[in-house]
């Protein structure tokens, strides 16, 4: 009998460069999920500046997943927390990763990077998790 993997709510934080296709960021995403072994609920990140690019709206339709749109200054909140740093995203949107902070945002108070910034054809992908939901998962795979 083969143990079930617990389930982990996670925040998918995506950036991305304008008019980047939808195909291009669920290629990404599915990567990215692929990469940590996904099981359970997941919702999509960015930044409110992002509102106008169709690919985000796109993507989500495509793995059936909620997106929101995150102000800056929940971004800016989250931004020591960041393991990437890009110097023409810092300039352009005021933190050093969209994908990651939008990822922690998202996430919610506690939040543990799991996945730092991954990038694929002008799109970028972090994931994240809370703090809670990390510490559930270390106290179910202790024997």
């Amino acid at each position: 009998m083969s143990a079930q993997k617990p389930r982990m709510e996670l925040a998918i934080g995506l950036g991305c460069r304008r008019g980047v296709s939808g195909a291009v960021i669920v290629s990404l995403v599915r990567e990215a999920l692929a990469m940590i072994e996904h099981v359970g609920a997941a919702a999509l990140f960015t930044a409110d500046a992002k509102r106008a690019e169709t690919g985000l709206a796109q993507a989500a339709h495509s793995l059936a997943m909620p997106l929101h749109f995150l102000p800056q200054e929940a971004l800016a909140a989250v931004a020591d927390q960041a393991q990437t740093r890009s110097s023409r995203v810092e300039s352009l949107f005021g933190v050093p990763s969209v994908a990651e902070t939008a990822a922690l945002a998202g996430a919610g108070p506690g939040a543990v990077l799991i996945l730092p910034r991954i990038t694929s054809d002008n799109a970028t992908c972090a994931i994240a998790t809370c703090a809670i939901a990390r510490a559930a998962l270390t106290q179910e795979a202790a024997p």
